[in-house]
């Protein structure tokens, strides 16, 4: 049978494609943009026939009808990665959190931990030769349809064909599910005034020649939005987004630089608007790959002048860095930091940042502090980091003892907390952390 034959035969209703799931599976979901919604909602009808199903994933985008009231019993999420979808059923502890590196995640489910039963992927149209492209994540997503026992594709007209190690044959999947939907799109507005002054701040970290990686939020398109003038940028990241783009578009990326894979853009996943989907479709300056990839120190390490930027939810007076949680509330993941910014630290002329406000956005609490939050983990040991960047500067901590760091971090707090925390720097006992 040819492929063609081959994807005929395997498309169904979505009913038939959702009945594969049985109580007490563990199902993946593709997630961020290729978030499998119209899967999720006929999954979600099935509920009262089904108990104790495992939903393993990353970001999920849109509104998740999985974690409504009256799910709990019949689905519970295992998020590797937090955010509003599940985050509420986290708090109310009827869902669960992985503290993993992205890095990692794909070994979970290759004779790992996390034994797979169903992988819902979202898949672009087959290529001439039977080849889907997991378009705009690949992630994680790719392991998963390589190992679970059943794969059911929900193939999207609208998903663009990414190009990489990023292809899965229709001989591969089960059950295909046909649509013509558009992708959820992350759009993210202006930066604000704050955002815009550390970006001013790490813009003359980043070196001709650098290549970089930046995460989500305003200040990575705030610094991208900075660097007119600079050359021969590149670019190996696990997101891109409407600011990456905007820069090629400019001339200042051009990866013609880069040590590891010269004019490509390399990532994990496509982010953003759908001008940005289209943008990426079939366009061979952008290769995705599995984020144990793209997100192995090992392999960033050999991008020179590698400049990794991600942000922080508190940073404590010895380099700490917590970024997953609010004390012991689950805010979002390690996702990619530790990766990035341990590959960042072993580039030759590397710059692994940390980049956030110094206070909360009302400016009632400080987000430099004497000890993090009581139950807040620690993503990034102070070992590993090397600059953290805040509205009022650069903290250059790579070397520096632990009173060096806390007076380098005392300099870049808001004004209105640095009385209070050089109190703590002058308590500190003779083995220099805070009292």
């Amino acid at each position: 049978m040819n492929w063609i034959d081959q994807y005929r035969a395997k498309c169904v209703s979505i009913e038939e494609a959702v009945s594969v799931v049985r109580s007490g599976d563990r199902v993946f979901l593709s997630g961020n943009a290729a978030t499998p919604i119209l899967l999720m909602k006929a999954l979600a009808a099935r509920a009262s026939e089904l108990r104790s199903v495992e939903l393993n994933h990353l970001l999920l985008l849109g509104d998740d009808p999985l974690s409504k009231p009256g799910m709990a019993d019949h689905f519970r999420h295992n998020s590797l990665f937090v955010g509003p979808a599940d985050r509420a059923s986290i708090a109310a502890g009827t869902a669960d959190y992985v503290p993993v590196h992205l890095s990692d995640i794909p070994s979970l489910f290759r004779g790992g931990p996390i034994a797979l039963d169903v992988a819902f992927v979202h898949l672009s149209p087959p290529d001439e030769h039977g080849f889907m492209s997991f378009g705009a994540e690949c992630a994680a997503s790719k392991s998963a349809a390589e190992n679970a026992r059943i794969v059911v594709a929900q193939v999207n007209e609208q998903m663009p064909r990414t190009l990489g190690d990023v292809f899965i044959h229709v001989s591969r999947v089960h059950k295909i599910v046909e649509c013509s939907e558009p992708l959820m799109e992350l759009n993210q507005g202006t930066a604000s005034e704050v955002e815009e002054k550390i970006a001013d701040f790490i813009a003359p970290l980043i070196e001709d020649g650098s290549t970089l990686q930046m995460g989500i939020g305003g200040i990575p398109d705030a610094v991208l939005a900075r660097i007119d003038g600079k050359q021969h940028l590149g670019v190996h990241t696990e997101m891109v987004s409407d600011g990456v783009v905007r820069a090629v578009e400019r001339g200042i990326i051009t990866n013609q630089k880069k040590t590891l894979h010269p004019g490509k853009i390399v990532s994990t996943f496509i982010l953003g608007s759908s001008a940005l989907y289209k943008y990426v479709h079939n366009n061979p300056m952008f290769e995705l790959h599995p984020c144990d990839y793209t997100n192995s120190p090992f392999i960033v390490a050999q991008n020179d002048k590698m400049v990794a930027i991600n942000s922080a939810i508190e940073v404590d007076l010895t380099g700490q860095v917590c970024s997953d949680s609010i004390g012991t509330r689950i805010y979002s993941g390690f996702g990619g930091q530790v990766d990035f910014i341990r590959g960042a630290a072993y580039s030759r002329g590397g710059k692994p940042i940390i980049a956030l406000s110094s206070t909360t956005k009302n400016g009632e609490l400080s987000r430099i502090v004497p000890f993090l939050k009581h139950g807040a983990g620690v993503v990034t040991s102070r070992a590993d980091v090397h600059y953290v960047v805040t509205e009022f500067g650069v903290a250059s901590l790579h070397g520096k003892n632990l009173r060096e760091r806390a007076e380098a971090l005392v300099a870049i707090a808001h004004p209105s907390f640095r009385s209070e925390l050089e109190r703590q720097i002058r308590s500190m006992p003779r083995n220099g952390t805070p009292t």
